[in-house]
């Protein structure tokens, strides 16, 4: 993955020569400089990030209104565990995307992570934008091949740190070339702390929530799953109706009551929901 020119500065941290005035400043002079529809859509992700508890809450805000912000094929969530270079890592992507194998090749590529982190901290923590492609040795690897087969032209990353300025959390967003610049680069430098927290706190365990949710999903119907798994994939009503051979208004009663069942409030939700409880496994 080549890094040219690609290092994003939106502003400079505080301790630099700087003041938290400074950068409170240079924050809101970024601010002014967004469209008021993307101004927006900033505060509806904030808020909508401060509701998330469960990892079907994160897949369903990530996929979902986040992609209205950052537009993304895939979005890499990886948090530091004690021993240095490793990271537990979590893969958020479009139903096509293997998120498992996409997970597990980054987790098993140690140089390529590491080649990340050091970028990342030698850009004083600002977002990078990474092309996969070149001769640098960081494509080299299965996971910058498997990125390529997948169009994700471009990375970005970006995360957060600790006191003594090492790397917590790692967030890497793939997406077509062109898709990422500086004013994405500057809007996941504002979201990072609630992707963070949001990210957080949806690891965190709640058996009491996780068994009611496995008892709602108990009541769906054969036909009910089964109609989710193409909403999955990606088919609107009239697709699914042609392929189950009925009508698309019986394929929007039946969505209807998937989303009551779930208590969920959109499909996006709904196939979050369901990829947390695992029952949309074959």
């Amino acid at each position: 993955m080549q890094v040219g020119d690609s290092q994003v500065n939106m502003h400079t941290r505080p301790g630099q020569g700087t003041t938290v005035r400074d950068t409170e400043r240079a924050l809101t002079s970024g601010a002014r400089l967004l469209e008021s529809q993307v101004l927006e859509s900033l505060l509806l992700n904030i808020d909508a990030s401060l509701r998330v508890y469960t990892r079907a809450q994160l897949f369903g805000w990530t996929q979902g209104l986040l992609q209205n912000l950052l537009r993304h094929d895939l979005l890499l969530c990886a948090v530091r565990e004690e021993r240095a270079l490793s990271y537990q890592v979590e893969c958020f992507a479009s139903p096509w995307i293997d998120s498992d194998r996409v997970r597990a090749l980054f987790q098993q590529d140690v140089d390529l992570v590491a080649g990340l982190v050091r970028r990342w901290v030698e850009g004083e923590f600002h977002p990078v934008v990474c092309s996969v492609a070149g001769t640098d040795t960081l494509a080299r690897g299965d996971f910058a091949a498997e990125l390529q087969g997948l169009g994700a032209d471009s990375l970005m990353v970006h995360g957060s740190y600790d006191s003594l300025g090492k790397p917590v959390s790692l967030f890497l967003v793939g997406a077509t070339a062109g898709d990422l610049g500086g004013e994405h680069a500057f809007l996941l430098e504002l979201i990072a702390p609630f992707l963070h927290l949001a990210w957080m706190r949806s690891r965190l365990t709640r058996p009491p929530e996780d068994i009611q949710a496995a008892r709602t999903a108990d009541v769906l119907t054969v036909r009910e799953k089964e109609i989710l798994r193409w909403i999955h994939l990606g088919k609107s009503n009239f697709e699914i109706g042609t392929i189950l051979s009925i009508s698309p208004l019986t394929v929007k009663n039946h969505v209807q009551k998937i989303l009551r069942k779930l208590n969920v409030r959109n499909r996006t939700q709904a196939v979050g929901r369901a990829l947390a409880l695992r029952f949309l496994d074959p």
